[in-house]
């Protein structure tokens, strides 16, 4: 959706729970950008979760009541951008099929479906923001989220960014694309074979011997940086809005230990 851009567009900020309670820096990081390309940005007040957490373990009831409350929260708005390729992917790829038995709610789900994207994404593929005036000295891998990649086909955009930042060297490690094994409730349900998986996610980040770890999903990177915390590792975890926005002095990603 790139037609009739507006000459200031205005964007729902949709903030995610993990951002709003554990990473503000990564929403005003967020702002930073969109605002420098020229956006008008605010983050409805009435927002709530995403309904992905009742959706993937199949209360689609409550997923459907939360979605009714994001979409009218965000109705006003010309985009809603999520720095969450997984949220995003929830509010574009799955709100529309919730609504499936009620036609009018069906449409309007669609439509508001439409207009939802992942941050990065958005800045290239909708703003055309092509460079940033970012600095960061040292060597960055950014890792592939699952949902990112699969639902929102965001993959080559934060690289193309990162490219930009003054200083900074890419280095892409061994299987970028597989799972870090966080997967919301997966790693609850399923902790052993949650903990293996990142643990081969940890191992090839080692190996590119990069200074720091970027990328979309904080969900993700609290994971990743919990092992390697565990692991004794002093490899940084950052999410790619801060490095992109030259916001990187906020303390270490809090880790899941």
């Amino acid at each position: 959706m790139t037609t009739s851009l507006p000459d200031q567009p205005r964007i729902g900020l949709f903030v995610t729970c993990l951002v709003d309670l554990f990473r503000p820096s990564i929403g005003f990081a967020a702002v930073k950008l969109l605002e420098g390309a020229g956006c008008i940005v605010e983050a409805p007040l009435a927002q709530v979760c995403c309904g992905q957490p009742a959706y993937n373990s199949g209360d689609r009831a409550d997923a459907r009541e939360i979605a009714r409350q994001v979409i009218e929260s965000f109705d006003k708005y010309d985009y809603i951008v999520a720095p969450s390729g997984s949220c995003a992917g929830m509010l574009r790829k799955h709100y529309p099929a919730l609504f499936e038995d009620e036609p009018d709610m069906a449409e309007r789900a669609a439509a508001f479906a439409l207009r939802c994207y992942e941050l990065i994404a958005f800045l290239t593929d909708v703003l055309r923001v092509s460079a940033v005036h970012a600095k960061f000295s040292g060597s960055v891998t950014y890792h592939d989220s699952c949902s990112s990649l699969r639902e929102m086909g965001t993959a080559a955009q934060p690289r193309t960014l990162l490219r930009t930042v003054e200083g900074l060297t890419l280095v892409e490690a061994d299987q970028q694309d597989i799972c870090c094994g966080f997967g919301g409730t997966f790693s609850v349900k399923y902790p052993d074979i949650s903990n293996a998986m990142v643990s081969a996610k940890t191992a090839a980040l080692a190996e590119t011997g990069a200074d720091l770890v970027a990328g979309g999903d904080l969900g993700c990177l609290m994971n990743i940086a919990g092992k390697l915390a565990r692991e004794g590792s002093s490899m940084r975890v950052r999410h790619i809005a801060e490095i992109l926005a030259g916001e990187l002095d906020a303390p270490p990603i809090a880790s899941r230990r």
